[in-house]
């Protein structure tokens, strides 16, 4: 039975039901009424009772459904028996609108998208914003192939490698997750280094560590290492989880002995090579030079930062989510995000 109550609904297992308002057009249309065999309702799953709303109100898909106990608010996974969640007859379970859905893959592949458009046409059209052609510089140069490779390997990952624990989220979401990448490491990104100030003749590179190959190529270096971490640790990730499966096991080997999201690390770590790559702090003390800074000097150590923040708060949620899942047996010195300290 359903039970509605402004954006919920219960489902009890007499499958019966109460004829309440409803915010929702989708759900009007009550009662519904289901039965299963004696026999069948053993094997009865949180998946047949979206089933069965589905078969009363087709736009209510699955996806848009969150289920839980009427004592908890942990969505029941699809798979959950109704015995298994404690259900018998007279039990309650919420149902819950969740509105329009889109999956994760959809949202990644668009948020990575931004900056594989964004990056060419700056890069590749500069008269259409700073008035003229820019002679780019070998940094300008290194620094457009990093980002868009560090992209490319994204959008890869997530047609090829990743294995989402959740299907979907809330469609209005993709807006705020793609705009930090669209806008950060996308258009603020792209203004900051390809633009004159960065170009072959700016006294900005000339005579300065930014147009020394050695130090360009040492930047690159630690890129090319961090990616190479960060897609392997992916992999490790992949490899935990079978196709079709939600089981979580501890992840363990290529980084995960010191933390429990490398893979956070290394993303960071390629960010900081491109940050130094551009801003150069270190560089320009070795140089022994008093430089002029600009505002636009900072962006890549802006979008670094902005993002290292956002990345360990994620991997702080998750690793809380690691100790109280597997409790004792989690090892006790793995940090969040970064070794030996968070």
């Amino acid at each position: 039975m359903f039970r509605r109550r402004n954006n919920a609904c219960d489902w009890i297992t007499d499958h019966g039901c109460r004829q309440q308002e409803s915010p929702f057009p989708s759900l009007l249309g009550f009662p519904v009424y289901s039965t299963y065999q004696e026999n069948r309702a053993q094997d009865t799953t949180i998946g047949d009772v979206k089933a069965a709303i589905v078969k009363k109100f087709p736009k209510f898909y699955p996806a848009r459904q969150k289920i839980t106990s009427k004592d908890s608010k942990n969505a029941l996974n699809d798979e959950v028996k109704l015995v298994d969640a404690g259900l018998v007859d007279g039990g309650e379970l919420l149902v819950k609108d969740l509105g329009h859905q889109i999956s994760w893959k959809t949202v990644f592949l668009i948020e990575y998208a931004g900056p594989l458009i964004i990056h060419p046409l700056l890069y590749h059209f500069p008269e259409f914003i700073w008035g003229g052609p820019v002679y780019h510089s070998m940094l300008q140069r290194f620094v457009y192939a990093l980002v868009m490779v560090h992209f490319a390997k994204r959008e890869s990952e997530t047609l090829f490698v990743h294995r989402f624990s959740h299907d979907t989220m809330p469609f209005m979401n993709v807006f705020r997750n793609s705009a930090h990448y669209h806008l950060g490491s996308g258009l603020f990104l792209a203004l900051a280094i390809y633009g004159p100030q960065y170009s072959a003749m700016s006294p900005y590179i000339r005579g300065t560590p930014r147009n020394d190959p050695v130090f360009i190529w040492s930047c690159t270096a630690i890129w090319a290492f961090a990616e190479i971490s960060n897609l392997i640790t992916h992999i490790k990730l992949r490899n935990l989880r079978p196709a079709g499966s939600r089981k979580r096991v501890i992840p363990q080997g290529y980084g995960f002995s010191l933390v429990s999201l490398p893979n956070y690390f290394f993303e960071s770590l390629a960010w900081f090579a491109i940050a130094l790559m551009t801003g150069s702090w270190i560089g320009e003390v070795a140089s022994r030079r008093v430089q002029t800074f600009t505002n636009k000097d900072y962006k890549a150590y802006a979008f670094l930062i902005v993002a290292t923040v956002q990345m360990y708060i994620w991997a702080a949620k998750k690793h809380a989510g690691y100790k109280k899942e597997f409790g004792s047996a989690y090892p006790k010195g793995r940090k969040a995000m970064f070794p030996f300290i968070a």
